[in-house]
């Protein structure tokens, strides 16, 4: 038996995803070279991810030591759908405030944004993540027949 990855989605398929999209999962490399996987908020501009982080979290001192980073922004199943980033990631330690409005307004309303970002700066300094993709992969199971006919026959039990 052989089965291969499922079909991509289109470039427009990928923007709309992502737009709609609420959790990324952002890999970077760790000192001892395993991989710290941590779920953020983000949004996407100009073909980028863009997420904030604590200047001294781990991602932040992985980021700075080797900027290669995966991010996966997935919908959970069935049928699963995905992007995957495969890129570099830059740390811009300009003012927060534009960048976390804008994140946190994709998850809540702008007064709760505003109040949110107001607590979250009291308790330690932020930095702005930039991911810009070398490679982009996605996949699409609902456009997979194999898959359709295979999980069908089974769930309909």
């Amino acid at each position: 038996m052989e089965y291969t990855q499922s079909p991509a989605l289109t470039k427009d398929e990928i923007v709309s995803f992502l737009e709609k999209a609420k959790i990324a999962r952002i890999c970077s490399i760790n000192k001892d070279g395993t991989i710290h996987s941590v779920p953020v908020w983000y949004y996407y501009e100009n073909g980028n991810i863009v997420i904030g982080t604590p200047k001294k979290s781990r991602r932040a001192g992985n980021i700075r030591r080797n900027n290669n980073v995966t991010v996966l922004i997935d919908q959970v199943g069935p049928p699963t759908m995905g992007v995957i980033f495969y890129g570099k990631a830059n740390i811009d330690e300009e003012n927060m405030d534009q960048i976390a409005h804008k994140i946190f307004s994709r998850y809540m309303s702008d007064k709760e944004a505003k109040g949110y970002w107001k607590g979250l700066k009291e308790l330690t300094e932020w930095v702005k993540v930039t991911v810009e993709p070398v490679h982009i992969a996605s996949f699409d199971y609902s456009k997979d027949s194999k898959y359709l006919d295979a999980t069908k026959k089974y769930t309909s039990l």
